[in-house]
């Protein structure tokens, strides 16, 4: 586990279905069997912040790492880091060729930050390799229509998702935040459901 860099540790068991009815208990049930990644699959999850995009994606691979497979996890922000790390090494082949052997990569807030021309081609890079040969998770609260943005580069941004979609199962979901749930219980937020 400790290889797989999880900021923390999450279990499925603990996902509340009930704060969010939009993520379907049968699709993660079967996202949950790791059939996705023996056959180079992706899971990608898309919400607003705080709806559990992040707790599941851990939960995934926390299974997936007791199946026995490799996983390694990365925020959006620290690949734009470890990139430009190896590209002043020169050991940039060696940074994409390592996340690419990986049985599962999951990278976490994808549009938080926008991605610069190398790491967007980068991000690519992985991609490209990873295609029907390696599993993916990626959480965002960007739709698809504003990766273009994200990764400066509408046609570079189609080409991502060509390929991320191809072999993919999305999870939409839709809720409130669950780390405000008590602070608008206690009225210091409005409660208001967000899409």
């Amino acid at each position: 586990m400790k290889s797989a860099k999880l900021p923390y540790m999450k279990n499925i068991h603990d996902f509340e279905y009930t704060f969010q009815p939009s993520v379907s208990e049968q699709r993660v049930k079967e996202t949950l069997t790791c059939r996705y990644i023996a056959n180079g699959k992706n899971r990608i999850l898309f919400g607003p912040p705080g709806v559990g995009k992040t707790h599941l994606a851990i939960s995934f691979a926390v299974e997936a790492i007791t199946q026995g497979y490799t996983a390694l996890f990365l925020t959006a922000d620290e690949v734009v880091s470890e990139c430009r790390k190896a590209e002043s090494k020169g050991t940039l082949h060696r940074l994409v060729n390592k996340w690419s052997r990986l049985n599962l990569l999951l990278i976490d807030e994808v549009g938080y930050f926008p991605f610069d021309e190398l790491t967007a081609n980068i991000f690519f890079q992985v991609v490209s390799k990873r295609y029907e040969n390696g599993a993916m998770i990626l959480t965002s609260n960007k739709s698809f229509i504003e990766w273009g943005k994200v990764f400066g580069d509408d046609v570079l941004a189609t080409a991502i998702l060509d390929r991320l979609l191809h072999h993919s199962v999305t999870f939409n979901i839709k809720g409130e935040s669950y780390r405000l749930k008590e602070k608008k219980k206690a009225g210091m937020f409005p409660a208001k459901v967000t899409e």
